[in-house]
């Protein structure tokens, strides 16, 4: 039985979202309220010696029509001003996921909604046309997969992100992702012809080589392996690829950035960076649950490590700092990172994208142009 109660600091571990409820490939175990929520929900035993039903934890998919689908920041730790989204949510589920409290935006948790209630936006590729066709748009690169992934497993069903690139290529529009999703690979006709045009560049994101870590970290993105394999394919058709080692989590995974480094320049990778982890909002709970669920004997020696890195905090959002850490192991770390980037030849930077290109298509009746 369901009760409701005002909300409450979160508690250092958080209760299970349903002990009816079972779980399958799946990072997070609770579903807490979100920040804006007034009240908390939570399960309690109501006293009848009944056994609960079990019953399986699904995705679910609710369609969204936007009336705008750029939005535009003015962050000086990123490099570009403009991003889009496809999808709200994210059903890999990766546990450290910074964009898991957007969905409080929507009067969802960041836990277990975050990667079972996901939000697709069909009508997107055509509002896109609409905003680059308006008279006043200048052109700078778009950033696509900032906040969740586009290729996220329901993207083979929606196909959004393939109209949206599509639309992209027809308006010659310059094009940067992020992704850790192979299906990418399905849409490397498309990314191949922008490459040779200067229009397309894409990063993948390996977070760990190590495959059984990797399955409960992001339990329904690609094995490492996979991802690997995504970098060749793109890198092969003439797509620039930069290998993303990001997050880089304090014990578990930073041991690892030379090893993931080497791997990706053998796969064909141009250009390299990284990202210290991450924990804004409710992700830092969560967090904290996961590690005491899968890696008990190292959870509080994680967050030791990455207070370290965060000025004695669990996260820092300073413009700044908020990517890299500060102090002498976050120094380090940038350290071991340089030198090994600059041994394998990945220090460098991708080829900038061409935003000169840039032209409305005609449509069905327009008069063409002479010249």
């Amino acid at each position: 039985m369901f009760y409701v109660h005002p909300m409450t600091p979160p508690p250092k571990s958080l209760p299970p979202a349903d002990p009816a409820l079972r779980l399958r490939a799946r990072a997070a175990a609770a579903n807490p309220a979100g920040r804006f929520e007034p009240y908390a929900r939570a399960v309690e035993a109501d006293g009848w010696d009944i056994p609960e039903q079990e019953r399986l934890a699904r995705t679910e998919v609710a369609l969204e029509r936007p009336r705008s689908v750029l939005t535009r920041n003015s962050s000086p730790d990123i490099p570009f001003d403009r991003s889009l989204n496809p999808y709200r949510g994210c059903e890999h589920g990766c546990i450290y996921c910074f964009a898991r409290p957007s969905h409080s935006y929507l009067g969802l948790s960041a836990g277990l909604d975050f990667e079972t209630k996901l939000v697709a936006r069909p009508t997107a590729p055509e509002v896109l046309a609409r905003e680059l066709s308006r008279p006043g748009y200048k052109v700078a690169p778009l950033a696509i997969g900032t906040n969740t992934d586009p290729y996220q497993p329901i993207e083979g069903k929606y196909r959004i992100m393939r109209q949206i690139l599509e639309v992209l290529r027809d308006f010659r529009h310059p094009v940067a992702i992020v992704t850790k999703g192979a299906l990418i690979e399905r849409d490397i006709d498309i990314l191949s012809d922008m490459a040779r045009m200067g229009l397309a560049q894409v990063g993948i994101s390996v977070t760990t080589l190590n495959a059984d870590l990797c399955r409960k970290l992001e339990p329904r993105a690609p094995a490492p392996a996979r991802r690997l394999a995504a970098i060749r394919a793109l890198s092969a058709a003439g797509v620039p690829v930069r290998a993303m080692v990001a997050p880089v989590i304090p014990v578990l995974t930073d041991t690892e950035a030379e090893a993931i480094l080497a791997a990706a320049q053998e796969a064909g990778a141009g250009a390299a960076s990284w990202i210290l982890l991450r924990l804004p909002h409710e992700v830092a709970p969560l967090f904290v649950d996961w590690l005491r669920r899968n890696v008990p004997g190292q959870a509080e020696h994680v967050m030791s490590r990455l207070r370290a890195m965060r000025g004695g905090r669990e996260n820092d959002p300073r413009f700044g700092s908020r990517m890299k850490g500060e102090g002498v192991e976050a120094q380090l770390l940038s350290l071991r990172f340089r030198v090994a980037a600059k041994r394998l030849g990945l220090d460098g930077a991708l080829p900038k994208l061409d935003c000169g290109a840039f032209r409305v298509p005609p449509r069905v009746g327009d008069q063409l142009e002479m010249f």
